[in-house]
Formats: C-alpha cells, structure tokens, sequence
C-alpha cells in the first residue's frame, strides 16, 4: 500500500519546505502572541509551521513537507521576505493548543473556520471552499451518502480525531459507538479497508487523493455535500492559524494571500494537490461571518 512512501512523523517531528533534511527546530518560539512575532520571523528570514500529516493539505513525502496549505503558505511567506519555512507536525486536534503552547507560529494545515475554534486562534482570510464527502465500499451497497444516513442506518462511521466530521457526527447525533476516530489518514483508510468501518468521513478532496494513492483499493468516493446542524450550513472553509495577538502578521499574511488569490498564481500552486477553480472563495464567505455563525 502506497502510505509507506509518505513518511508521516511522530508528533514533534520537523522539516524545511523545499530541504530534505530534518531540523532541529522542537524549542518553543520567543516572543509568542506578543504583537512582536512579525519582526521577530522578519529578522530571522524563517518562520515554523505546524501540520497535521493529512493529504493533501500539509505532509511529509521524500522528507520535504508539501501540501495545499504549506506551498501557499511558501508563497506569501516569500512575497513577505521570508524564505524559509519549517514545519513541525502533530495531531491535528493538537495544532491549536501547540499553536498557543508556541511550538510554531502558524497553522497550515487545511483548518475548518469554525466558532469555537475562533475563540481560541485568529484565522487568515478564507484560504478555500471543500464539500464534505464519504469514503465507502465500491458500489456503495447501503447506499450512504450523507451523514444523515449513517445516523438512520446504524453503520460505522470512521473519522480523524479533532476535525470538522467528527464534530458534526456527534452533533448530528450519531451514536458514539459508531464513530471510531483515528489519529491519521493511513490509520483511517486501513479501517475502511479491513472492513471495520463502513464508510469514512473527510473532505471530498482528501478522500480522492487517497484513493488515487492507493489503487486497487474497492472503495470510492461519494458526492459531495453540505452538513446541517440545527439549520446552519456547515461550510468547509479552510484557513491558516495564528496565535490571538499576532495582529500585524495575520494582516501583512492577507494582504499577500489575497494577492495570489486575485492574480490567478493561487490556483497555479494548489492545482497539483486537486484544487480547481470551484474552490476559490466567493466575497460573500469571509472568516468574519464564518467564526460568528451561531
């Protein structure tokens, strides 16, 4: 199976974008959410990174961390004059306590913009838009395709411990016992193969990069789409993470993000990781609106 060539690390590990070299970069940053790390990472040339291992958003492959969110983040970085990015990778329901614990400076990692998460980071300007989607059995003999019908149909349902599925599950009322949550994708996906799950929750774009990872595989995808909880959309909108404080970076950060959003380069830089055109952000979905839905 092909997850033995991505190298995932143990918590703490860490890595250089572009360098196949490990780093040894595990010491907490100076200065953190004080307002002065923008000159601090300024000073430096470097700034560290936190991801989670989840493809294709931020993860290791050849010893080089690669990803949606890590080339973006190179990108803006590069127009900020900073060159050099390290990455640290944990859990992914670790990443905003490490963030605030400061083991690195940013989350890249394809983050949900969500309330509660909001009340305890301050998020970039929306990075891009994914509907949800599950991984099933070839052929998809029960028929689920929506998280209502796990919930009516009593199967198991397979996610990764702290996202955005696993939270909606629990809020969609699906019992406990039938979710299993898994630290990582290889974890996650040798659960659906060996039949202990029947389907797995995701991003519909993670979920396809795994199986074109994994040929052979009798799984697919299902279409994509939105979760209802209590009425509200629960809108796949990804960004970056910072510490609460860390006003002029987030700021100098969107501005430049917003630069390679307009001028097309962003689509050019996430196209190799299957993003298209239809996950460009709409004006009207702005992180505001997004971490004060009720």
């Amino acid at each position: 199976m092909s997850w033995t060539r991505r190298d995932f690390l143990r918590a703490g590990g860490a890595f250089a974008l572009g360098a196949p070299a490990l780093l040894a970069s595990c010491s907490k940053v100076p200065q953190a959410g004080d307002g002065g790390t923008l000159q601090r990472i300024k000073d430096a040339g470097a700034i560290k990174i936190g991801i989670a291992g989840e493809v294709p958003y931020g993860y290791t492959q050849n010893g080089t961390v690669t990803g949606e969110a890590p080339e973006v983040a190179k990108a803006v970085f590069k127009a900020m004059g900073i060159d050099r990015v390290d990455a640290t990778q944990v859990e992914f329901g670790q990443l905003i306590p490490a963030l605030n614990a400061s083991q690195y400076d940013m989350v890249a990692a394809g983050m949900a913009i969500l309330p509660d998460r909001c009340q305890n980071a301050q998020f970039s300007a929306v990075d891009y838009l994914t509907p949800t989607a599950l991984l099933v059995p070839r052929g998809n003999p029960q028929r689920i395709n929506n998280f209502d019908d796990v919930k009516a149909q009593g199967v198991a349902l397979a996610v990764l411990s702290g996202t955005v599925e696993e939270a909606v599950a629990k809020d969609l009322g699906i019992p406990p016992g039938n979710i299993q949550s898994y630290r990582g994708q290889p974890e996650m996906f040798q659960a659906l193969r060996d039949q202990r799950a029947y389907c797995g929750a995701l991003t519909d774009i993670s979920l396809r990069r795994m199986l074109a990872d994994n040929p052979g595989a009798p799984l697919e995808v299902t279409k994509g789409f939105v979760p209802v909880v209590d009425g509200q959309e629960q809108i796949q909108a990804g960004g970056f993470v910072f510490r609460k404080g860390d006003d002029e970076l987030v700021e100098q950060f969107n501005t430049e993000l917003k630069k390679l959003q307009d001028s097309g380069a962003w689509l050019d830089i996430v196209a190799p990781f299957g993003f298209t055109a239809d996950n460009q952000v709409p004006e009207d979905v702005t992180t505001e609106k997004l971490c004060a839905a009720a």
